[in-house]
C-alpha cells in the first residue's frame, strides 16, 4: 500500500465540538492559574522571605513545600468527593481553599503563618478532579488533545514562573505576589462558572481518576514504586534547589530583580533541547536508557553546580542542562507509568504517582530547608547529588513494562 493510499485509509481525527474546546480551554485555564499561582513564590522566596519574622532556612523550607504535604493527602479524597457530590462543587472549594491560603499568605508578618497559608492553598487539591470533569465532558475520540492540553499548561507555567517571578516580586513584594495568586483563584471561580460546561452526567473513569479499591495493587507492583520513588526524588531535588539557586544567583552578582535575563535564555534552551530528547526516548526500548542516563546526567550536574557556581555563566550553563533533564524526565516518568498499567487501573496509578510528585515537595523543602540550615548550600548540593545516585540505583532494575501491566490487572476496576 502506498503513503497516498495509507493516509487515506487512515481514519480521521474528529474535531472538538464548541462544548468540548470550551471544556478544554477553560479547564487548563484553572489548572495553569492555580499551578501558576503556586510556582510564582518558588524562584524568589528564599530571597524576599528574610523580611518575615522568625524566618529561618528551615521555616522557608517548609514555607515552599507545605502545599505538597496537603496535595498528596487530600487528591484521592477530592476525587472521590468529587464521583458523590459533583465536579465542580468540588473544584470550587479546591479554588476557595486556595485563595484562603492565599489571603492567609499575603498578610502574613511571620514564617509560621506563611507555612500554613501555603498548606491551606495545597489543600485545594482539584488535580484529579479536573481531569474527571474533563472527561465527563469530552468523547473518548478528542479526549486526550484536551487531557494534552491541560499537561501542557501545566508544564509552561513552571516556565513562565521563573521568568516573570523575579520582576513581579520585585515590583509589588512577596506579600503582593500571594494577593496576586488569590486572584488567579477568583479568575479561575469565573472561568469554571462562565467558561466551563456543566457536565450531563459524571461517571467514575478508571483510565483517569483514583479508585480506592485499586490502590494496593497498584503499589505492591515493584517496577511501579520505582517509578513513584522517582518521582519523589525529582521532585524533592528540585524543590531543595530552590532554597539555594536563586541565592547562588545574587552570590555571582545577579540583583534580584534582574533573574529573569538568566532564567529566560535558559528556560527556552532547556525546552527546545527536551523536544528531541522526549522524542527519541519514545522509540521502542529506548524509554529505560534515557531514563538511566538523565538520572546519571542530574547527579553529575549537580556535583557541577557543588565544585563550580562561582560564576553567572557556570550557573547559567548548568541551569541550561538541569532544567532539560527536569521537563524531560517529567514528561517521560508519566508515560512509562501509563504503559504498565491496564486502562482501567491507570487513574489510580497515576493518582499515586502524583502523591509521591507532592510528597517529593514537601520533603524538599523539609530536608533542603534543614541542611540548609545546618550545613549550608554546599550541603544542599551535596544531598542533592547523592539523592540522585540512590536514584540511579533504584531505576537501574527496572524491568519492562509487560509483568508490571499483567500484575497490575489484577487490581482490575472495582
Amino acid at each position: 500500500m502506498t503513503a497516498t493510499k495509507r493516509r487515506a485509509a487512515a481514519p480521521a481525527i474528529p474535531p472538538l465540538r464548541p462544548p468540548e474546546l470550551r471544556a478544554a480551554v477553560g479547564l487548563a485555564g484553572i489548572v495553569a492559574l492555580r499551578t501558576l499561582g503556586l510556582f510564582l513564590i518558588m524562584p524568589v522566596f528564599a530571597i524576599y522571605a528574610g523580611e518575615l519574622a522568625g524566618a529561618t532556612p528551615l521555616g522557608i523550607g517548609l514555607a515552599i513545600g507545605a502545599y505538597g504535604l496537603t496535595q498528596a493527602l487530600l487528591q484521592i479524597p477530592f476525587g472521590v468527593l468529587s464521583d458523590r457530590i459533583g465536579r465542580k462543587p468540588m473544584i470550587y472549594a479546591g479554588l476557595v481553599l486556595f485563595a484562603l491560603g492565599s489571603v492567609l499568605a499575603a498578610l502574613a508578618e511571620s514564617i509560621e503563618l506563611v507555612i500554613i497559608g501555603r498548606a491551606i492553598q495545597g489543600s485545594g487539591a482539584i488535580a484529579a478532579v479536573v481531569m474527571a470533569l474533563t472527561a465527563d465532558l469530552t468523547r473518548e475520540a478528542v479526549r486526550v488533545r484536551a487531557m494534552a492540553g491541560i499537561g501542557v499548561s501545566v508544564g509552561l507555567t513552571f516556565a513562565i514562573s521563573l521568568v516573570l517571578a523575579p520582576t513581579l516580586a520585585h515590583w509589588i513584594g512577596l506579600s503582593g505576589l500571594f494577593w496576586l495568586t488569590g486572584a488567579f483563584a477568583v479568575a479561575g471561580m469565573l472561568i469554571l462558572a462562565l467558561v466551563v460546561p456543566d457536565p450531563q452526567r459524571s461517571v467514575v473513569h478508571g483510565d483517569l481518576e483514583p479508585v480506592p479499591g485499586q490502590l494496593w495493587g497498584v503499589l505492591r507492583q515493584p517496577d511501579l514504586l520505582r517509578l513513584d520513588l522517582s518521582a519523589f526524588l525529582l521532585h524533592m531535588v528540585m524543590t531543595s534547589l530552590f532554597l539555594v539557586l536563586p541565592l547562588a544567583l545574587v552570590a555571582a552578582g545577579l540583583a534580584s530583580a534582574h533573574h529573569w535575563q538568566v532564567y529566560l535564555p535558559v528556560v527556552l534552551v532547556a525546552l527546545a533541547s527536551m523536544v528531541p530528547l522526549i522524542l527519541f526516548a519514545e522509540r521502542p526500548g529506548r524509554a529505560k536508557p534515557v531514563l538511566v542516563g538523565a538520572v546519571a546526567a542530574l547527579g553529575a550536574t549537580l556535583l557541577g553546580l557543588l565544585f563550580w557556581h562561582a560564576s553567572l555563566f557556570a550557573l547559567g550553563a548548568w541551569l541550561v542542562v538541569l532544567f532539560t533533564l527536569f521537563h524531560l524526565l517529567e514528561a517521560i516518568l508519566p508515560s512509562l507509568v501509563a504503559k504498565r498499567v491496564p486502562a482501567g487501573v491507570k487513574g489510580t496509578a497515576m493518582g499515586v504517582y502524583t502523591m509521591f510528585q507532592f510528597s517529593g515537595v514537601f520533603a524538599g523543602g523539609l530536608f533542603g530547608g534543614w541542611l540548609y540550615q545546618a550545613h549550608g548550600q554546599d550541603g544542599v548540593l551535596l544531598a542533592c547529588a547523592v539523592a540522585a545516585l540512590l536514584w540511579l540505583a533504584i531505576v537501574a532494575s527496572l524491568r519492562g513494562p509487560a509483568g508490571d501491566a499483567a500484575a497490575a490487572a489484577g487490581a482490575g476496576p472495582t
